[in-house]
Parts: C-alpha cells; structure tokens; sequence
C-alpha cells in the first residue's frame, strides 16, 4: 500500500517529463529507475568528467543528484500542471564518491500545500557493495500552475 495518494492520476508521467525536461540531469547522465507517490531512485554511472582533484565525483555533482532527487519525489504528489522549485537544501558528505554507478533514493517526509519536506540519500556502488556517501534534507516550494507555464525557456539576452 503506497504511503501517500497522489493527487493526479497521471503523477507518474508528469514526474517523468518534469525530469526530461532537465538538461542537467541528461548532462550528468542520470535517470529514473523506480518512482511511486512520494519516492523515487534515480542512477548515474560513473564519468570521470565529473570529478575533482582526488578523481572521487565532485560533490556538487552528488548535491544536484540528491536534489534533483527530491524533486521529482515531491512531484509525484504535486497536481496536475504544478511546478516545483527547491528553496533550501542541507547536505551531509559522509563519504568520498568513487564507484561504478551511484544511487541517489529520495521520500517525501511531509507534503504540504505550498512547501514539501523531503530527505534523500545517495550510494556509491562497486563490485556490488552500496556505500552510504551522502544524505539531504530538501524543503521544495509548489509553483501555481500560471507560474509554472514557462512558454519560453531561453534566457533573455544581457
């Protein structure tokens, strides 16, 4: 039994064209592999593109994973033409991210009308061992409908 019921029958193509319609994540080469009301996982393989110093994934590579993460989680639950935007985000690195593949798991802890709660962790994963490499807590904010409606996405010029 799901923990919570979303609020369109459709949440579940509309978490996926919200995730398609994201550059970053196609850049980073991540992607969905299992989403319900409230949850989601999502995968990336590693790329030594996105690396520091050490050759560990960058950290603001993981962030984005954990965050993106959390927004589709909060999505699902979302009605019908909404939009979402993170308005705060806390993360722990508990662990340097070398692996072949990475993980990043979030759940809704608390949706609301306007702000969703919701924790994510993210894994490395080598030689078919998960290490525990980072967690987050999220606060993402609902945009109305009108507000989320971007007919033009291109940025104006400067």
């Amino acid at each position: 039994m799901a923990r919570f019921q979303p609020k369109s029958p459709d949440y579940r193509a509309i978490s996926i064209e919200t995730f398609e319609q994201q550059r970053a994540m196609k850049t980073l080469g991540i992607s969905i592999v299992r989403l319900e009301p409230g949850e989601v996982d999502l995968a990336m393989d590693y790329s030594a593109e996105f690396t520091q110093q050490h050759g560990f994934i960058h950290a603001g590579i993981i962030t984005a994973g954990l965050d993106n993460a959390c927004g589709i989680a909060a999505v699902t639950l979302m009605s019908a033409g909404s939009g979402i935007l993170t308005v705060e985000f806390k993360t722990n690195l508990l662990a340097p991210a070398r692996g072949r593949r990475f993980a990043f798991r979030a759940n809704v802890v608390k949706p609301g009308r306007t702000l969703t709660i919701c924790e994510a962790r993210a894994y490395a994963e080598h030689d078919g061992v998960e290490t525990l490499i980072a967690t987050m807590s999220g606060t993402l904010m609902a945009l109305a409908p009108r507000e989320a409606a971007v007919k033009d996405r291109t940025p104006a010029p400067v």
